[in-house]
């Protein structure tokens, strides 16, 4: 036998005895043929064996918090309500053409049918809900649907507009009330709820969940009037059409807001929604439900939340506060009181007041002819406290007629571009003649520098308005001193370096409202 034939020999003897081997360990330790994924027959059936979830000890905390949620969930759901509102409104006849009447018999229109859906929850074992203003506004018949599929005839209590809230009242039995909140305590970050009705009938009760994205949000887009609410709480929970008027709650099912809004520019959710906080909606729910409506008090001032300016001319160490923007004419208490425009308002009753929201909710519940204690803090650091006896609120005077009258003469009482520049405010300015002064209509007590152009990105960008940015602007006084002419400003901002801050009083015809603003100089230029 050949050398090589040997070899061939041994290695298929050394191949059959590792296979052999093989075998006999298998059998030893009896492991399996299959793979427990894999499938087996049973009489005849094709069966799946089961599979044991994997042991993933730091996947605990997470199912903690899916188990959190779902608690949560279970013991809210029962408590939010489904609301159908509807109405349905007269319209008048439709005639046919004079002569035409006996040939046809009068034609009438049908009478409009209007049905909207929101949501709500039960706050009281006897019936009471609260919800939006807006789901309920207008509505002839409202019914409430329960998580059981009960439904009911409610009858509204009260409504508030300022604040979007309303209470509604059902007569039924086994109701489970939700547990109210403290909505100051609520931080940013924290994990919360929002329980409702998106999108109507085919959606109900539906439960998403995000965290509290911001506090204390002001929206213009949102407020009906100069007294609505400017203090939301913003979350990135799932909110849409129909949501509005249930429960935002925390971890511990408490309710911290009402649904309430979102800012999309389809109407869809896009991650911004908008919840009432449930400290101010206490406020309104007790008035509503003991006296069928609202009844607030009032300082008598215009106000915005302070900016970096303010802080800095009235020597604060940090940007808070609400600034006067202005005091309207006619009965003020605070301007009886000695409160004046341009003061920055840092506390009530010892309270620190942080933003205009925050104002409004420890101004507006007190009861008209309550005294109150208000700081204010004024140029060089000057601190005052001022005792102010509170007045009934009322709105500020409908402008909206005015700003349509003051539209149609703009082309005629726009100013023209020219006149003097101002470096200094990153303004060019004229002065008011008697001309411009009637076809802007102006009160004889307002004269002084007609804002013609504005310097992008200069001093007072976005602070003053020329013609065609929502003016003119016309600039009355610099830190209390007249200024009618070119040479009466420049006279008056002599005394002041780039960089310091002034106070400008400032008049707009287009509302027919004055306003203190404050700006951060700019430097000279050369010509």
């Amino acid at each position: 036998m050949s050398a090589r034939s040997l070899n061939w020999l041994k290695f298929g003897g050394l191949v059959a005895l590792a296979f052999a081997l093989g075998l006999l360990f298998a059998g030893l330790l009896d492991l399996p043929t299959r793979s427990s994924a894999q499938e087996a027959v049973a009489g005849g059936r094709t069966v799946i064996a089961p599979v044991a979830a994997p042991a993933l000890p730091q996947a605990k905390p997470l199912q903690d918090l899916s188990d959190a949620f779902a608690s949560v969930a279970d013991a809210v759901r029962p408590s939010v309500v489904y609301i159908k509102a509807s109405r349905t409104e007269k319209t008048a006849d439709r005639r046919l053409p004079p002569g035409m009447e006996q040939f046809f018999p009068r034609v009438r229109q049908k009478p409009e049918f209007e049905q909207g859906s929101g949501s709500g929850f039960i706050v009281s074992q006897d019936g009471y809900i609260l919800t939006n203003n807006h789901v309920v506004e207008n509505a002839q018949n409202v019914r409430v649907r329960l998580l059981d599929r009960r439904e009911f005839d409610a009858t509204v209590v009260g409504t508030d507009p300022n604040t979007d809230v309303a209470v509604l009242k059902i007569n039924a039995q086994g109701l489970k009330p939700l547990a109210l909140g403290n909505s100051d305590n609520e931080k940013i970050g924290e994990w919360v709820l929002a329980i409702g009705n998106p999108l109507g009938e085919g959606l109900t009760f539906t439960v998403t969940s995000g965290i509290i994205s911001a506090k204390g949000r002001s929206l213009a887009g949102l407020q009906r009037s100069n007294m609505s609410i400017s203090d939301f709480i913003q979350t990135d929970a799932a909110i849409n059409p129909g949501n509005s008027g249930g429960p935002l709650v925390n971890v511990r099912g408490e309710v911290i807001g009402i649904n309430s809004a979102i800012a999309s520019e389809t109407g869809f959710n896009v991650g911004y929604g908008f919840a009432i906080p449930i400290n101010l909606v206490k406020n309104v729910m007790t008035q509503l439900i003991t006296e069928g409506k609202v009844h607030r008090a009032a300082l008598g001032v215009s106000i915005q939340d302070a900016d970096i300016n303010d802080a800095q001319y009235v020597g604060l160490k940090d940007i808070h506060g609400v600034v006067v923007k202005d005091i309207p004419d006619g009965n003020s208490a605070a301007k009886a009181a000695g409160i004046e425009a341009g003061d920055v308002i840092i506390s009530v009753d010892g309270k620190p007041v942080e933003r205009v929201g925050q104002l409004q909710q420890e101004i507006g519940f007190r009861k008209p002819g309550d005294v109150v204690q208000v700081e204010v803090a004024r140029k060089g650091g000057v601190r005052k406290t001022i005792a102010v006896k509170l007045q009934p609120l009322q709105d500020l005077k409908d402008t909206a007629q005015a700003d349509q009258d003051q539209a149609d003469s703009d082309e005629a009482a726009n100013p023209s571009s020219t006149g003097a520049a101002v470096s200094k405010l990153g303004v060019t300015v004229q002065p008011v003649t008697g001309q411009v002064a009637q076809e802007l209509n102006l009160p004889s007590t307002i004269r002084g520098l007609i804002v013609t152009d504005v310097t992008p990105g200069g001093p007072s960008f976005q602070t003053l308005f020329a013609p065609d940015q929502g003016g003119p602007d016309i600039i009355t006084s610099i830190e209390g001193k007249p200024v009618r002419t070119e040479a009466d400003l420049r006279n008056v901002l002599k005394s002041y370096k780039a960089g310091d801050i002034i106070t400008a009083q400032v008049y707009n015809p287009r509302g027919q409202s004055r306003r203190i603003e404050r700006i951060r100089l700019g430097g000279e230029q050369s010509h």
